[in-house]
């Protein structure tokens, strides 16, 4: 048996006994698509296991994360630190190697996958960070950025219409450094692929500008090598090479549905190592194959060496621009003008939509390395960057992303792109579209992705489109998502204030909610923001009510305060646009805003009362929205359900007496 057949051999063996111990997992994959993902790794893919992190590495996203067990046998035996100890503790407890792949937990992992669709949206979005990056940096010689991003990608992938909007986007983008090995094996849990996917697959893929090649027998290594180095030849088109596998490959269920879920069993775990005449003991790696695999990991060595040469000539030719790179590797900000008062500062008042739009702009004169878009609605998301070019086939140097109507993939590239390294990226939609990025935005926030969603036409202020476009539960959404932080800010200078907490936050997205109609800037809003909720006014030294609201309805309690206080009742209007920030905050500072012994309280917001009732408690009330809106113009709705000043007025008196 030749070195690759037995390293082949070695991943799926090791797949199907970590599944097997486990009495969990899905062996049908790895077994079949074991000699694609060998090939790659040893044959196609420049890494280096002992530096995960090098910026120039080749990207491997594993978007069928079902086979996870695969990968972390290739992480194994490539030497990037998982142990036989982590194999035999396949998805348990606290291990290193969950049932799918989860970024930041196991290293040489690039991406959580496992939804099925987004690890191949994700890739789109880091062959278009590598493609901005090399336009920027590169000059004849010195391609300092110049790598690929390889999927690996089911039929259940390729089913998801995710797919078929990330695809659409990088057929149009042109990008040459973006393959996609399709692991045809005509298999999914309910049977064969018939039932209901019966496309041809290549000739979609040709329809959206990719380049499709076809290996008909999945474990011919050589004729998988030829066509990933034929792919790499075409740096004008993303390509797909599909490969015909058997699922399950080597056992008596093999081809058949019932091998992709399931560990083989005693006996199959036998007939599997007999058909392939493996002999070695249980979780034990030849040491033919280990010692392949140290000479492969030192040739991964001396790919980055290599570079690192070329990247220190870089530095004397071009030293401006070298530093300049690291400035975007290491996401400098320019925190001194962030800190001023200048940042804060308005002409007049706007619409949070709007003056998210003039902080874009002040922004992209200052972080180079700012790049975003919008799903079409740029104009009304007021997310384009006025002074930056486009980002297109013709120019990578561009910085402004058209991501089409393609909400959902623009999530998973927005995630893609954050990944890779070296971008600061948000993009915009309507808040009620949120609910088509539900998905990459909970990825974000498991990965602990920086992704900043910009979010406008935030309640029935969008007015006569009507209820389908008038997001009522969609805060209570984001509020429930872990390590999402969900920011509705009162007027511009919070909005600026959001800004600025996205953009320092390193571990996690951050959802800016904005609004269509114009606000009032306040005299009392700034930076205190940051802390969540915090004290606009106290009407009198004795609080009787507070107030507390979020975005535009801040104004309304600011009002109805002074109205209040005419009536001998003394208030505490609190501006509350980021609950996640307020429950990080001390327990002293959340009871010096929000005084456990003050129970009549009043939240005003224009979506569902879901959520309020931990902070106005059983004495207290909401105005909000419990049903949907309404076709016609924002301020006849606002008056319709109740969000003016003389309604608030109204049930504080009532909460009052």
């Amino acid at each position: 048996m030749n070195i690759d057949n037995l390293c082949i051999n070695t991943i799926r063996v090791l797949s199907a006994e970590a599944i097997e111990k486990a009495n969990s997992g899905h062996p049908g994959l790895p077994l079949g698509a074991a000699p694609m993902a060998y090939t790659l790794w040893a044959k196609g893919m420049n890494h280096n296991p002992k530096n995960p992190q090098w910026i120039n590495r080749d990207r491997f996203i594993l978007s069928a994360g079902h086979g996870s067990a695969m990968l972390y046998s290739l992480l194994h035996l490539f030497e990037y630190g998982l142990t036989i100890e982590d194999l035999k503790n396949f998805r348990q407890l606290g291990s290193k190697t969950p049932g799918h792949p989860e970024y930041g937990h196991t290293v040489g992992v690039e991406a959580t996958t496992g939804p099925l669709g987004q690890g191949i949206a994700t890739g789109v979005g880091m062959a278009m960070a590598e493609a901005r990056l090399a336009a920027e940096f590169n000059k004849p010689n010195y391609e300092i950025i110049d790598h690929y991003t390889y999927i690996l990608v089911g039929d259940g992938c390729l089913m998801e219409g995710i797919n078929y909007e990330a695809a659409s986007l990088a057929g149009t983008l042109g990008l040459g450094k973006l393959i996609v090995l399709y692991d045809s094996n005509s298999i999914t849990i309910e049977g064969s692929t018939d039932i209901a996917f019966t496309e041809d697959v290549s000739k979609r893929f040709e329809a959206l500008g990719w380049e499709t090649f076809e290996v008909e027998d999945g474990n011919d290594v050589e004729s998988i090598e030829d066509a990933i180095n034929k792919a790499k030849e075409n740096k004008n088109k993303p390509s797909l090479i599909k490969i015909t596998t058997e699922i399950g490959y080597g056992t008596s269920k093999q081809g058949k549905s019932s091998v992709h879920g399931s560990p083989l069993g005693k006996e199959d775990m036998e007939n599997l190592k007999k058909f392939l005449n493996w002999e070695e003991e249980e979780f034990t790696v030849p040491a033919k194959v280990r010692e392949h695999m140290a000479n492969l990991v030192e040739m991964g060595e001396k790919k980055e060496k290599d570079w690192e040469e070329k990247l220190e000539a870089y530095k004397k030719e071009y030293p401006e621009l070298a530093r300049e790179l690291e400035n975007w590797i290491d996401l400098k900000l320019p925190i001194d003008y962030l800190d001023s008062e200048e940042f804060l500062q308005f002409e007049k008042d706007h619409s949070t939509r709007e003056a998210s739009g003039v902080i874009i702009n002040r922004l992209a004169e200052r972080i180079p390395n700012l790049m975003g878009g919008s799903a079409d609605l740029a104009p009304s998301n007021k997310t384009n960057m006025d002074n930056r070019e486009v980002f297109s086939h013709e120019n990578y140097k561009g910085s402004n992303i058209h991501f089409g109507v393609r909400e959902h993939a623009m999530a998973a590239i927005l995630n893609g792109m954050a990944l890779h390294g070296g971008l600061r990226v948000y993009g915009g939609t309507f808040f009620v579209f949120s609910d088509y990025m539900k998905h990459s935005m909970r990825l974000s926030a498991l990965m602990n992705n920086p992704v900043t969603y910009v979010l406008t036409h935030d309640s029935i202020g969008v007015g006569e489109d009507g209820p389908t476009h008038q997001p009522v539960e969609h805060l209570a959404m984001l509020r429930s998502m872990p390590n999402m932080t969900t920011f509705r800010p009162a007027d511009a200078k919070e909005t600026a204030i959001g800004w600025y907490y996205a953009l320092n936050r390193e571990n996690g997205p951050t959802s800016l909610v904005l609004t269509r109609q114009g606000v009032p800037i306040l005299d009392e809003t700034g930076r205190d923001a940051l802390k969540g909720a915090y004290v606009l006014k106290d009407t009198g030294e004795n609080i009787d009510i507070i107030l507390m609201a979020t975005g535009s309805e801040v104004q309304l309690i600011y009002k109805a305060a002074d109205i209040l206080k005419e009536k001998g009742i003394n208030s505490r209007v609190v501006s509350m646009p980021s609950w996640e920030l307020f429950e990080a905050q001390s327990e002293e500072y959340k009871e010096k805003v929000l005084p456990k012994n003050i129970r009549k309280r009043l939240a005003v917001e224009a979506a569902s009362s879901l959520g309020w009732h931990k902070y106005v408690g059983l004495d207290g009330e909401t105005i909000s929205i419990d049903g949907f809106g309404a076709s016609a113009p924002g301020n006849q709705l606002f008056e319709k359900f109740g969000f003016t000043v003389e309604n608030v007025v109204e049930k504080a008196l009532e909460l009052i007496k």
